[in-house]
């Protein structure tokens, strides 16, 4: 018969003042094949897991069952504990007292009699646990970065630095993100460009990292350690091997278009640079906006001009496979479309309604008005602003109920800007509340305020047209009072949201996303660059709104995980996978179809039809990409697929545990 321990933990009082712990280890006591059952505070501390370790000695314990919070937070936690025992670390079980039974009753009595429940059936599936043993996988030590924003170039930087080869795509002509369209950042007014671009020519530079720009990810197959990835080289129509960038080409273009980057104000050609800085300095022709392209044989001009011969009109798009041992996800974000949720602000028809990142593109230096504050109706100097903070933040009925975190700082940093570039100038700020959770955020908006920028706590409700001034109304909710301001411009913080794309990303490689679409994370305080794919990592703002130190922070985080992975030759995996009965399996191939890892795929075996030898299909498990979700095993019709660690048998023994 089994020896079975268990330990019953305290939680300190997140178990203990809803649990009657004493009472539970004493029923469990009583069960056949228990022979030690005890209670402890604390028993993920150094001490509790040497109490384990000693019991196990003493008392000759063979398996073990911990009544503590739930597995996902410390399960990994005991199986460490268990490797330097003579017990096999997955003959564990947790029964998760905490967030199931503790934190979800107010009636102790019942809780108590949940909590022996939970436990006794653990007792029962753990007597059924057959030792499991993990398997190693070889590590290709190659990193790809999926995103070229600040968050990308630092971890690329950061896990070349560490002498490991890095590949860096950016969908875009040039790397940089969102953070070179910046004019400075908070609280201490630094150039955001001085501050990026360096990184962007060290990215350039680099020995170890291969820069892929106007790439995207077409596929993505295999595992932690060997991940497949196909990348589309979208054409260029510029040979950028031999291009020098001399520019010569973009001032003969004929052809002007909205220019993107400077979030429409202004034009660019169909041939261009992203930006006068960008990496490559090197132009790519936008193919629906150039004549040659879209079937005028009358243009052409850049290739006539060009002295190197740099202009291919017959570029293709070119596909890519490389293997790689890890993967950063650093897609980023963009900012929420305003103009088709907000009809009350002119939905678009005012010029004077602009977003926060199109006043980044007025008072920067390089944009289109040279850092001067113009309205872009006029090219006047405004006198008075409007700033409307949480557009599309926090607003459950038109945007998104969750906070973007950069706002408030934002706003108060373009509130100063204003002030101090245009003398006399009145700014206004319409919030709903102030939050400055970073360092020296406090400070900056204390300093805003100081500096004569009016706060006016309400939103705005219309914004209309009245001859050359923008009529802001609302109502300021600290007076109970309706306002009414007169403004030459307003600008609108609009909400942050996940970049476009993102749901394509997310489904080729096999990880998930919340309700919001942002890219989630394995656990949000434990493992929170990490993804539950083994082997991709999450860095700045794809997971949630951030601001430019959170993101870079991320982003080193994210480098470390990849450096921790590629410090091993080998991998050990998790034996807790699916396994496959072939004789059972009918070859109808519904588990391949429902693998969220693309884990099973099919293979030929012989076999037989009576006295005839036949040749038939089944379904094979990569022990590399599964996770044991155990989604198959719940699909399978024939139930010809069982997860290791979880097996039908052991499920039965819990329930017939639950029904003494």
């Amino acid at each position: 018969m089994s020896r079975t321990g268990v330990i019953i933990c305290h939680c300190g009082t997140n178990i203990a003042s809803m649990v009657d712990v004493e009472k539970v280890a004493e029923e469990i006591g009583k069960i056949p094949g228990v022979v030690y059952s005890v209670t402890n505070k604390y028993t993920c501390s150094e001490p509790g897991q040497q109490m384990i370790k000693d019991a196990i000695e003493e008392h000759s314990l063979d398996r073990i069952v911990i009544g503590a919070c739930t597995p996902r937070m410390h399960e990994t936690t005991f199986r460490k504990m268990l490797k330097g025992t003579k017990i096999n670390p997955y003959m564990l079980e947790i029964a998760n007292l905490r967030e199931q039974c503790a934190w979800v009753h107010t009636d102790k009595e019942k809780a108590t009699e949940k909590a022996i429940s939970l436990v006794r059936m653990s007792v029962a599936k753990v007597g059924s646990n057959k030792p499991l043993f993990t398997s190693f996988i070889p590590i290709h030590k190659k990193a790809l970065v999926i995103g070229g924003g600040i968050a990308g170039i630092q971890a690329a930087l950061d896990i070349a630095d560490a002498g490991h080869e890095v590949t860096l795509v950016e969908r875009e002509p040039s790397i940089g993100g969102k953070m070179v369209m910046l004019d400075k950042t908070f609280p201490t007014l630094d150039c955001s460009a001085c501050i990026s671009t360096p990184k962007m020519v060290d990215v350039s530079a680099h020995p170890n990292i291969t820069l892929k720009t106007s790439c995207e990810v077409e596929a993505v197959t295999g595992y932690v350690g060997n991940f497949e990835v196909t990348i589309r080289q979208k054409a260029r129509y510029v040979n950028h091997d031999i291009c020098t960038g001399c520019g010569l080409c973009e001032t003969k273009c004929p052809s002007k278009i909205s220019d993107e980057f400077n979030q429409g104000i202004g034009e660019r050609k169909a041939i261009y640079k992203l930006f006068p800085q960008a990496v490559p300095a090197k132009p790519v022709i936008d193919a629906q906006n150039c004549r040659k392209l879209n079937g005028s044989a009358k243009c052409g001009v850049c290739q006539i001009v060009c002295p190197l011969q740099c202009i291919d009109f017959e570029d293709k798009d070119q596909l890519i496979t490389e293997t790689y041992g890890a993967i950063v996800v650093a897609t980023g974000y963009e900012l929420i479309d305003w103009t088709k949720l907000y009809g009350e602000y002119g939905s678009g028809r005012y010029a004077d309604v602009i977003s926060g990142l199109q006043f980044e593109r007025l008072v920067n230096a390089s944009g289109p008005t040279e850092g001067h504050i113009l309205r872009p109706s006029d090219q006047k100097e405004p006198k008075d602003v409007v700033i409307v903070k949480c557009v599309g933040s926090r607003d459950e009925k038109k945007g998104k109920s969750y906070c973007s975190r950069a706002c408030c700082m934002y706003g108060a940093k373009h509130a100063h800007q204003i002030l101090e570039k245009i003398p006399g100038s009145n700014v206004y700020i319409f919030y709903m509340d102030v939050r400055t959770p970073g360092k020296g955020y406090e400070e900056f908006y204390n300093r805003t305020r100081e500096d004569g920028a009016t706060y006016i706590r309400g939103r705005v409700a219309k914004i209309y047209k009245e001859g050359d001034k923008l009529i802001c109304t609302g109502e300021d909710t600290l007076i109970g009072k309706p306002v009414t301001v007169k403004a030459d411009m307003v600008i609108l913080e609009t909400a942050m949201v996940p970049a476009r794309g993102v749901e394509e990303i997310v489904s080729k490689l096999g990880i998930s996303m919340d309700g919001d679409h942002w890219v989630q994370e394995a656990h949000p305080k434990l493992r929170p660059v990490e993804t539950q794919t083994a082997g991709i990592f999450l860095a700045g703002t794809c997971q949630g709104p951030k601001d430019i130190p959170d993101t870079v922070a991320q982003a080193s985080a994210a480098a470390v995980k990849v450096c921790g992975v590629f410090s091993k030759e080998q991998m050990e995996t998790s034996p807790m996978i699916s396994r496959v009965n072939e004789e059972k399996c009918c070859g109808c191939e519904f588990c391949v179809k429902c693998c969220p890892y693309s884990a099973i795929a099919m293979k030929e075996i012989d076999g037989r039809e009576g006295n005839r030898k036949i040749k038939r299909m089944v379904a094979t498990v990569n022990s590399g990409l599964c996770q044991g979700c155990g989604a198959c095993t719940a699909a399978c019709r024939t139930g010809a697929i069982d997860l290791l660690g979880y097996t039908n048998d052991q499920i039965l023994k819990e329930v017939d545990a639950l029904c003494l």
